[in-house]
């Protein structure tokens, strides 16, 4: 079947149709190192990650691209709030370049546990400020800009399509003056250059034809995406909710500037939630990858956890169903395991080519991964299939799923100490004295200890716990 993704700008599935054939240009919105990326942000560059090794896997060359904010990006999206560098800054007592730095690098790290392949190209806002500059100038010189109150705006009104990726209402971009920011013409209209702010002792600041300042949030991936993959290009990636402001903004600037087509195609990722509510690093309201990690689970249990919802799905984060995803992983790398105990990856059958068939037809139909992870627990649970064809079904899956496979090692068999044997035999008269509680207590124990006892209709089965 051809690859379909669902086009917000289009609010439809369609089919994708890469202006090169062959090849993929691909911008991602990348973090703003102010503080360490939450859990639902890491969704989202999880659902990326995704989506980039699915063209590979399906023979596309790939090139992504994606920025770091370490400047310029506001606490409001808009143009309201103070600039979230110096904000991290001041609450650590650290300037805002180290503040970039140790963050930037705490990001990276997050990414690499979660098996996130590092994009092409990383461009940091504060090394492209000549490119911002240019692009501002650009609109200038068409009539798209006006200053006010020391800043440089992009007026909204001369840009007739504003708001079509987020279907804003044209009558309600009209007003005049807002509550926060007098200088504008428009309600949706944006900085472009800020040469004055509410706060003082700016840090981050540089030479401009409109004076010492630093740009808007918006004019960075306009410039960035454009200088390494042209003025337009296949996909933008991001969170739903850069579509109101962040990304209306990008397109009315770049559309402007080039009088061209930007963006072919727009995916947006659905919210990670606690208790219905969006995680939030502006309330406090957020888990991070170490916490997860100090609690006992596998980054890859939280990478399992998300592959188990569409991208486009809200996706409610709970220590139960994290507990969940991590006992199905360990499930799927133990039978793994025992695949490559019986022998190496073997050919292919019929049966095996319609798997894959299946797997690559929920890929294509907008990353189905749910239905995705349905064929492989088919492969798994199929009685008639080989163990060797098994595991070259898992290696091929898991270009995209991204679990490691590969370097799994096979299952070495290791004596079961004495003192876990007793356990399991007192575990045994327990359960025929149907003393369950004791039962389970045992279990634990012997779970403590670093062992795993399966019921089985032959008698408990021993195994060293994963």
């Amino acid at each position: 079947m051809p690859l379909k993704f669902y086009n917000t700008m289009e609010r439809r599935l369609v089919e994708f149709q890469p202006l090169v054939e062959g090849q993929v240009s691909m911008y991602c919105c990348g973090p703003t190192v102010y503080n360490y990326a939450h859990i639902g942000n890491l969704r989202t560059y999880i659902f990326e990650d995704v989506l980039r090794r699915t063209f590979e896997t399906l023979g596309y060359q790939v090139k992504h691209v994606m920025n770091v904010t370490d400047v310029g990006h506001l606490t409001g999206d808009g143009d309201e709030g103070e600039d979230k560098m110096l904000q991290g800054a001041r609450e650590r007592g650290r300037t805002v370049w180290e503040i970039a730095r140790f963050f930037s690098d705490a990001f990276f790290e997050d990414a690499t546990k979660l098996a996130i392949e590092r994009p092409n190209v990383v461009c940091p806002a504060t090394e492209h400020i000549d490119d911002m500059i240019a692009l501002i100038k650009k609109l200038e010189s068409k009539g798209l800009t006006y200053q006010a109150g020391g800043n440089v705006y992009f007026d909204t009104s001369k840009f007739p399509e504003y708001g079509r990726l987020a279907l804003l209402d044209r009558q309600e971009t009209s007003v005049a003056r807002t509550s926060y920011d007098s200088n504008k013409r428009n309600l949706r209209d944006f900085v472009l250059w800020f040469t004055r702010s509410k706060f003082d002792g700016q840090a981050m600041v540089w030479d401009s034809p409109w004076g010492r300042g630093y740009p808007g949030w918006h004019i960075e991936c306009s410039a960035m995406s454009m200088k390494y993959l042209g003025e337009s290009f296949d996909l933008h990636c991001g969170g739903i909710d850069h579509i109101p402001v962040h990304h209306t903004n990008e397109i009315a600037q770049s559309e402007g500037a080039t009088g061209k087509p930007w963006v072919k195609y727009w995916l947006h990722g659905e919210f990670l939630l606690l208790s219905k509510e969006k995680m939030s690093k502006s309330t406090g309201d957020f888990l991070t990858l170490q916490k997860l990690i100090e609690k006992g689970y596998d980054p890859l249990d939280y990478r399992w956890f998300c592959l188990g919802a569409h991208y486009r799905s809200p996706l409610t984060f709970s220590w139960e169903a994290l507990e969940g995803a991590r006992n199905s992983r360990r499930n799927l790398l133990d039978k793994v395991r025992e695949w490559k105990r019986a022998g190496e990856p073997l050919p292919l059958s019929e049966a095996g080519k319609a798997y894959l068939a299946q797997w690559h037809e929920a890929l294509e139909n907008d990353l189905a991964m749910p239905q995705a992870l349905s064929v492989l627990w088919a492969v798994v649970k199929d009685t008639t299939m080989a163990p060797g064809e098994k595991l070259a079904l898992a290696l091929a899956l898991d270009q995209v799923l991204g679990l490691g496979l590969a370097q799994l090692s096979a299952p070495v068999e290791e004596a079961v100490p004495s003192e876990v044997q007793t356990l399991v035999q007192e575990r045994l008269s327990a359960r025929k004295a149907k003393d369950w509680a004791e039962s389970d207590r045992l279990r634990q124990e012997i779970k403590n200890l670093g062992w795993l006892v399966e019921d089985t209709p032959q008698g408990p089965v021993v195994k060293r716990a994963v």
